[in-house]
């Protein structure tokens, strides 16, 4: 190629890749413009709650696991859970089943004790993906695992603890799968308690599960999760709490929240944030239960939140309507989430179901 050739073709060239680098820069600029704006629209932490969550970073770490620790094996997945004793004659067991995302450490500590108190064994585990728990294989897009998968996972926690039936207690996701355990191993299962959660969350006769929260939750792990230090993704912890309460009111207990979120962070494998997305696929392949749990026979207690952002307080009343004799506890302020406030009275309410069968 001669000179004269080269310098004409440079020519032509230069406003085209001065156009591309224009571009790419408007791009950049729009984006984090974006990011920006959205990240400023999350709730915001008071200067007392930052003070709280330093605080905590610098003490000693506090003593949250308390109970027996052991894994289960489940179909290549090892799932970490612990057994935690009550100090007098055990009455049964109960057996807890976290949310989408969600590891063992998310239940309140209260809420747990309560139990174990009025003479409970407590189980509570991770799901697959998140805490201690760990696969053999990646998550694969084309075959995810499904909810029964999950359920399957809970059955392994109970064979491994040498339990042969407990009150199954679920929250949201965690619900759903309590209740595949109740239709599908009814000989597991004494008690079924479905927290916040649904029967079909495609089921066209009532509202569908929120659009509006999700991208809020994004936004905070955009600010803290991926950019974060420890401090941030605690702060993350409980802005993300306070979305999910909606416009329920209440303090949120951040020094035991922050306990909690940094020893996960510092003795655990901290939060898989991508957990949530494998979850949420097993949720929206699920098929509706309604049906069979018309069948269902066993003591069953709905809660539910009236103040739900997610999943909107109708399924709980669609539940109640569908299974046999099943009992109901309405929240008035309450959100999708656990609230301090009313844990003893959630639990008190349980253990009175609980006891409708003699172990």
């Amino acid at each position: 190629m001669n000179k004269e050739l080269k310098n004409t073709l440079l020519k032509k060239t230069r406003p085209i890749s001065a156009i591309i680098k224009i571009l790419i820069n408007l791009f950049i600029c729009i984006f984090f413009g974006i990011l920006m704006y959205s990240c400023a629209s999350i709730p915001k932490l008071s200067k007392e709650d930052k003070k709280t969550i330093s605080l905590v970073v610098n003490s000693p770490m506090p003593r949250i696991i308390k109970g027996e620790t052991k894994f289960a094996q489940s179909d290549g997945h090892k799932i970490w859970y612990e057994k935690i004793s009550p100090d007098v004659t055990i009455k049964g067991t109960v057996l807890l089943i976290m949310g989408n995302g969600q590891d063992a450490m998310s239940w309140p500590p209260d809420f747990v004790a309560n139990f174990t108190k009025a003479g409970y064994q407590v189980i509570r585990y991770d799901h697959r993906g998140t805490g201690l728990s760990s696969s053999e294989e990646k998550w694969n897009r084309k075959k995810p695992y499904t909810l029964t998968d999950m359920a399957n996972d809970a059955i392994a926690v109970l064979n491994s603890a040498t339990i042969k039936k407990s009150h199954i207690v679920g929250v949201s996701m965690g619900g759903m799968i309590a209740q595949i355990i109740a239709i599908e191993h009814i000989d597991r299962t004494t008690s079924l308690t479905s927290i916040m959660s649904s029967g079909d969350v495609a089921d066209d006769e009532l509202p569908p599960i929120s659009d509006e929260v999700l991208p809020k939750m994004i936004r905070v792990v955009l600010k803290k999760g991926f950019f974060g230090n420890k401090k941030g993704q605690i702060e993350r912890q409980i802005i993300q709490k306070r979305i999910l309460m909606a416009k329920a009111t209440g303090a949120i207990d951040v020094k035991t929240l922050s306990e909690v979120a940094y020893y996960n962070l510092k003795e655990r494998k901290g939060y898989n944030l991508m957990a949530a997305r494998h979850h949420y696929a097993a949720i929206l392949n699920s098929e509706s239960r309604l049906e069979k749990l018309q069948h269902l026979n066993i003591p069953t207690l709905i809660i539910h939140g009236e103040q739900d952002p997610v999943i909107p307080i109708s399924h709980g009343k669609k539940l109640v309507a569908t299974i046999r004799n099943a009992d109901s506890l309405w929240i008035e302020n309450m959100g999708h989430d656990l609230p301090d406030a009313a844990l003893k009275k959630m639990t008190d309410k349980m253990i009175s179901n609980f006891e409708k069968i003699t172990n």
